[in-house]
């Protein structure tokens, strides 16, 4: 076996014990909060594949907020994980092609309890 088919086996392995947020898991009106080392981002979710996210690299190009899609996570390279919106240790990529750093914790804020506290 190349070492590149290596490496990627060895990412896939590691993928199921990441903390992580799936794309599955999320329904219409939640939140998700990530920080990463360099920035915090604020991420909604509007359904069929889109977010409004601020924060970070977005609030720095005064774009905040702005409505795009999420391709999924790297670990640097080019290989995403496609399923997650977010996930500790990887690098967010945003469907305009923004790449966060790394991302060191993450929250998600669910419609439901949303609604019940405002």
């Amino acid at each position: 076996m190349n070492t590149t088919a290596h490496d990627l086996g060895a990412r896939v392995a590691q993928s199921a014990s990441l903390e992580q947020v799936r794309k599955s898991d999320l329904q219409s009106g939640d939140r998700v909060l990530v920080t990463t080392r360099n920035s915090r981002y604020r991420i909604e979710v509007l359904g069929d594949g889109m977010y409004r996210v601020s924060g970070g690299w977005f609030d720095r190009k005064n774009m905040s907020p702005l409505k795009l899609g999420i391709n999924g996570c790297t670990w640097g390279g080019s290989a995403i994980k496609v399923d997650v919106v977010a996930a500790c240790g990887l690098h967010l990529e945003f469907g305009n092609r923004v790449l966060t750093s790394r991302i060191e914790r993450l929250r998600v804020i669910p419609a439901e309890i949303r609604t019940t506290i405002n």
